[in-house]
Order: structure tokens, then C-alpha cells, then sequence
């Protein structure tokens, strides 16, 4: 009989581990489906991993948002490690999107049509006394990984002509990368799977 439950209790377990891994990855490719696509200029940093491969790190207009920016800072804060920011997007006239707004935990009001939030977190200490200080969120949207032997030359190129990424945000601002961008046209596009 405890061999059966063993046996049991292990296809179970399987099921259940295989469900959640076909929940994250149904979510993901949902959300490259289904969400709202911006496009932000990058600027290069560092194109190698040893363990990983070619890759490209990313910095964005939406990296540096200055404090004066955000609505809702106490006087006095300083940033804790569950600080979370909502920057608010806005396409700019060259059609990339830039910062409008920013707050610390929730947007009070949603996003108009023509504008998209984003979430992000700052990280411990920064000082947000100042208006006159920059934070540097992050989005989770900071590397993008490419072919073997293909990062040293998209890095060089990106600092000669505009590069950018174009993204897919869920309702509650969550990014994800859908594709690199040589100005309008799509170098390496992430698949939904």
C-alpha cells in the first residue's frame, strides 16, 4: 500500500510543479499578447555574461527620474527596500515614451489612452529629501540576451545611431521585453514560449 501512496503522491507532486511552471509561462506570453506596447530609447552599457552569454544592458530616460517627479513622497523619506515607484509614460514626438509623473506605491488615477503606467522598484537608502536628487528604479526589463557573438557589435552600433526596446505592460505595470529595436526596425523579437 505505501508504494502505491509513494507513487501517487509523486505524480502529484509532477502535476502540480508542471502546472505552476505552465501558469508563469502562460502568464508571461499573455502578457506579451495582450499588453499595451511602448517603445524606449536605450543607451549601451555592457555586452557579456560569462556564464550566460551575449547580452545587452539597458539603460532608459525612465532609469533616472528626478524626485521633484514624484507626487507622493513624505517629507523626510528615504527610500526602504519595499519601495515601489509607478512611472507614468507619456510617447513623445520622435515616438519614443518618456516620463510624465511618478509616485511612490500606486498611480491615483489610471492611465488615460494615450499614456501607460509602468512599475518599478527603488532600492534601499536613496534619499528622497532632496528635489533636486535623481533615484534609479529598476524594472526588471534591465538585460537582454542575444546570440552568441552578437552583443559586442549591437553595443558598438548603439552608440552611433538610436536603439530601442519595445515593451508589453500588464494592467498592473508590469514589463516585459517583446523585442530590440534598430531604430523602426526589429532586430530580435522574444518569443512567447
Amino acid at each position: 500500500m505505501s508504494g502505491k501512496r509513494l507513487i501517487i503522491s509523486a505524480l502529484v507532486l509532477a502535476l502540480v510543479q508542471t502546472g505552476f511552471l505552465s501558469w508563469i509561462i502562460a502568464g508571461r506570453a499573455a502578457m506579451l499578447r495582450h499588453g499595451k506596447e511602448v517603445v524606449l530609447k536605450v543607451e549601451p552599457v555592457d555586452p557579456r555574461d560569462l556564464l550566460r552569454g551575449d547580452y545587452i544592458s539597458l539603460g532608459y530616460d525612465i532609469s533616472r527620474i528626478p524626485v521633484k517627479l514624484i507626487a507622493n513622497i513624505p517629507q523626510g523619506k528615504f527610500s526602504s527596500d519595499d519601495t515601489s515607484i509607478v512611472v507614468r509614460l507619456k510617447k513623445g514626438a520622435d515616438a519614443y515614451w518618456q516620463p510624465a509623473a511618478a509616485w511612490s506605491g500606486q498611480a491615483p488615477t489610471p492611465a488615460a489612452p494615450d499614456e501607460a503606467d509602468i512599475r518599478g522598484h527603488v532600492a534601499e537608502g536613496w534619499d528622497l529629501r532632496s528635489p533636486d536628487m535623481t533615484i534609479t528604479p529598476e524594472y526588471g526589463i534591465e538585460r537582454f540576451y542575444l546570440p552568441e557573438g552578437e552583443g559586442m557589435a549591437i553595443q558598438n552600433d548603439m552608440r552611433v545611431r538610436p536603439f530601442g526596446i519595445k515593451l508589453a505592460l500588464s494592467a498592473n505595470g508590469t514589463a516585459q521585453i517583446k523585442a530590440l529595436m534598430d531604430g523602426d526596425r526589429i532586430l530580435f523579437e522574444e518569443p512567447l514560449y
